[in-house]
């Protein structure tokens, strides 16, 4: 497979192409700018030593404190730190291209501040897109997703009043079914509801399990309902499309249209560094006309650190493509290798094939386990599952301790 913008680079060369960009963005200590309100971070605080930076190219961006305000991907920016702005844009052309199948030029976004942002921005563009495309009563539009969602799509909902229509996956397979999906569809047309903005998770937070895009427009189509698709791919995004190469969550479906990647879970770059991804000619639905600011803000958060886009674009530069294959390529064989032990101990779970998370039954994990384990629970006052995440960290020693736990209190498979 070609890249093309995903190549593998050395130390050295990420070091010049970082400190290469913020050459290019204003410096506060040699120009005589005078009307912007920031700075580098406090001197009296954060060191500015030269030796100290000169190797150290996102402590440096963290200090120079570039604000990277707007989407860089359409035709204006603030143009006081361009240099950095355009290592991001090359970041998002790299997921939307490299990673999510898009043509080139075909896909606008930010490094927003998290999942939880992201979503909320594909909301926030749909609800705004039929308000003005279909001329909807907001009553008309509702959030269609699983009750495996990310609780983001609840916050969503109520920032911008919209209801949730929810579907109950099934409690074996983790999948939404075309009869539960009618039957929500059914009481949501009960309600005056006709334009959806549909959330197809890529590996949910609980269980990794992925919803099943095309079950959606085919039942959507039936009833004649317009929609608009976006893909919750906060943790899979950066794992999913590795793990199952011919999945049909990308770009090259012609009903999604954005997606939500999360950095700073399987990329291991700071809290701070969700991804948005749209296609072309749907940001400015949240166009806020900001009028001071050069080029209009589209974006939901408004100011954000550059420092958190150049850590990511660092990070998949670092590893290249297939340095990135061969690591979730080992994950994958740790989760099996875990799935395998619970399978002798005749644990029931659930596990996606192609995902890195084992959710276990309550009634395999006693409160003591799972507390000295840290293993996360779906409900922390009424937990029904436990699940395992095979992070970089978490490697084969540290789960046979878990494992030889629970041969001790479950009994011997016969």
């Amino acid at each position: 497979m070609m890249y093309a913008y995903w190549k593998k680079l050395s130390q050295e060369t990420l070091r010049n192409r970082v400190f290469e960009g913020l050459k290019q963005n204003v410096n506060y200590s040699e120009e005589n700018i005078l009307g912007i309100p920031a700075s580098f971070l406090d001197s009296k605080v954060f060191s500015q030593d030269e030796f100290f930076l000169k190797d150290a190219p996102f402590i440096s961006t963290l200090v120079q404190n570039p604000n990277h305000i707007g989407c860089h991907t359409l035709e204006a920016s603030e143009n006081y730190f361009s240099g950095t702005q355009a290592i991001e844009q090359e970041l998002i052309e790299l997921c939307a291209i490299d990673i999510l199948q898009a043509e080139p030029n075909s896909v606008d976004g930010y490094v927003a501040s998290g999942g939880t942002e992201a979503n909320i921005q594909a909301l926030w563009i749909y609800r705004n897109y039929f308000l003005r495309e279909s001329k909807a009563d907001p009553k008309e539009i509702a959030i269609l997703c699983s009750t495996d969602s990310h609780y983001s799509m609840n916050k969503g909902g109520n920032l911008l009043s919209l209801d949730l229509i929810q579907v109950q996956p099934d409690d074996e397979t983790r999948l939404i079914t075309r009869e539960g999906l009618r039957a929500a569809l059914k009481s949501a047309q009960a309600q005056g509801k006709s334009k959806f903005i549909v959330v197809c998770n890529m590996m949910t937070t609980m269980f990794g399990s992925v919803d099943p895009v095309d079950l959606y427009v085919e039942e959507l189509e039936a009833i004649g309902a317009e929609f608009k698709i976006h893909v919750d791919g906060a943790f899979g995004g950066f794992y999913y499309p590795f793990s199952h190469e011919s999945s049909s969550l990308t770009f090259a479906h012609p009903h999604i249209t954005s997606f939500t990647l999360d950095a700073h879970k399987m990329a291991q770059a700071p809290y701070g560094t969700g991804i948005f991804l749209v296609r072309k000619n749907h940001m400015n639905y949240a166009n806020t006309q900001a009028s001071y600011v050069h080029g209009d803000d589209c974006t939901l958060i408004g100011s954000r650190s550059g420092a958190n886009a150049i850590a990511v674009w660092m990070i998949l530069m670092k590893n290249g493509p297939f340095g990135w294959k061969e690591k979730i390529f080992l994950l994958q064989k740790r989760t099996e290798w875990m799935s395998k032990q619970l399978d002798e101990l005749q644990v029931s779970y659930y596990r996606n094939p192609y995902s890195n998370i084992i959710t276990i039954r309550q009634e395999y994990v006693p409160a003591d386990i799972a507390h000295k384990f840290g293993l996360v629970p779906d409900n922390h006052a009424d937990p029904k599952w436990f699940k395992i995440v095979i992070m970089e960290h978490v490697t084969i020693e540290k789960l046979i301790p878990l494992v030889e736990d629970l041969k001790t209190i479950l009994p011997v498979p016969s």
